[in-house]
């Protein structure tokens, strides 16, 4: 996936209204050590830094919704800063060689701070198919506090020379896992009379169905009704309290659950559980 980012960064600075020296230098990933010798104007982008952005850690399960109707869910992906170091190389010699540097890396860092994410035309690879979920946001310029670039340098084994960081943000997906949700088909309101209040319900199947016929049992109040067509069910004349359901329906399994009954707590519904 890093090398799809490098192809896309690559394609910001092709790109035809990138100024007439940023598009026309050529552009390398290589290690700007001191065997790093290009032979034409260049710009390098050296990739030196990988790590998470702990402050975008969200751990919300992602949900898209499938063209037949329901949702996939998949856990919330990994977002990685990723740190280029970018320096601008001339092979001409002497005086020209600082000025032909130093104007190119001063164009590329005004070009790439137009950006503030990368465009998604300019995304390839894995980072545009499957689609990103966030933009790849950008940061140019920005050096952490504390940072020294002398170490940098000298593990490179060449003299300091003009450079600014460039940072992607990209999400990656570890985990391949994934849920399937099914859809909203309806939604129903059901309200509750506040002067003349009722304990009441409806009994469902695993599959969300109604199930008619269910005997359904007040256990504290000795009460016992049968759902009706739409599973439906309800009991007058009870104060409010805590009470136990106990519904029987053939080929389910016995359900019993306790309800907390109350002037704004009237409906009740009983799942039933598979054969």
């Amino acid at each position: 996936m890093f090398d799809d980012l490098d192809a896309s960064l690559a394609a910001v600075l092709a790109d035809t209204g990138a100024p007439t020296e940023v598009r026309n230098a050529d552009v390398s990933f290589a290690v700007p050590d001191k065997d790093f010798t290009p032979g034409q104007v260049t710009l390098n982008l050296f990739l030196h830094e990988v790590q998470e952005n702990r402050a975008l850690r969200d751990d919300t399960p992602q949900r898209q919704p499938l063209a037949g109707g329901g949702w996939v869910s998949r856990r919330a992906p990994l977002r990685v800063d990723c740190t280029y170091l970018i320096t601008a190389w001339s092979p001409v010699t002497g005086g020209l060689k600082a000025a032909e540097e130093h104007r190119l890396l001063g164009r590329t860092l005004l070009w790439l701070a137009r950006f503030p994410v990368v465009p998604d035309s300019f995304l390839r690879g894995t980072l545009k198919i499957p689609p990103q979920p966030f933009p790849p946001a950008t940061s140019v310029a920005q050096t952490r506090e504390g940072q020294s670039m002398g170490e940098f340098w000298t593990a490179l084994g060449i003299a300091p020379r003009p450079a600014f960081s460039l940072t992607a943000t990209i999400a990656l997906q570890p985990f391949t896992e994934t849920e399937t949700l099914p859809g909203l088909k309806a939604v129903q309101l059901r309200g509750g009379l506040l002067g003349d209040p009722l304990l009441r319900g409806r009994v469902f199947d695993p599959t969300l169905a109604a199930v008619p016929g269910a005997s359904v049992r007040l256990v504290e109040a000795a009460r016992t009704v049968t759902s009706g067509p739409t599973g439906g069910f309800s009991f007058a004349d009870v104060p409010f309290g805590t009470y136990t359901l106990t519904v029987r329906s053939a080929g389910h399994p016995d359900a019993t659950t306790t309800v907390d009954y109350g002037q704004d707590a009237q409906v009740h519904d009983v799942m039933l559980t598979g054969p």
